[in-house]
């Protein structure tokens, strides 16, 4: 299963599914979003892949980086046996911005995969996750 979250603009994000179904996710609620047939387990890592790349976009705005694109392209694996559970996810970051710093967002990925992405942590449960990185300056 594949999937991939592009930031749009403030909190809203489009998550593109590997079956071909999109959806528009926001921060909070308050910036809204809507849900247009995606399959349950496709939203729970797209739903990471949102939380992930909302705390880091926060925690590098935070830092004064110049951030201006971000995406994040998640692949994962389940179990072949009922309940077939994610039992691998990687998440690659693309961010792409003026002179970004590798510390900086080196760590803002840590910080949200040990710290802050509650949906990272809970799919942890069950699923060995790892992420990594490339920047891109614009």
């Amino acid at each position: 299963m594949k999937a991939r979250v592009v930031w749009v603009e403030a909190a809203t994000m489009m998550g593109e599914a590997g079956s071909g179904h999109a959806i528009i996710m926001d921060g909070p609620p308050d910036h809204g979003g809507r849900n247009l047939g995606v399959r349950p387990m496709e939203m729970l890592l797209l739903g990471m892949g949102g939380c992930t790349e909302f705390d880091v976009l926060s925690i590098l705005r935070k830092s004064r980086q110049q951030v201006s694109g971000c995406v994040v392209e998640l692949e994962a694996k389940r179990s072949e046996a009922d309940p077939k559970v994610f039992t691998e996810i990687h998440a690659h970051f693309i961010v792409s911005g003026r002179d970004l710093s590798e510390k900086h967002v080196s760590r803002a990925i840590s910080l949200s995969a040990d710290k802050y992405c509650s949906a990272s942590i809970m799919l942890g449960a069950t699923a060995k996750i790892t992420h990594d990185y490339e920047i891109r300056d614009e």
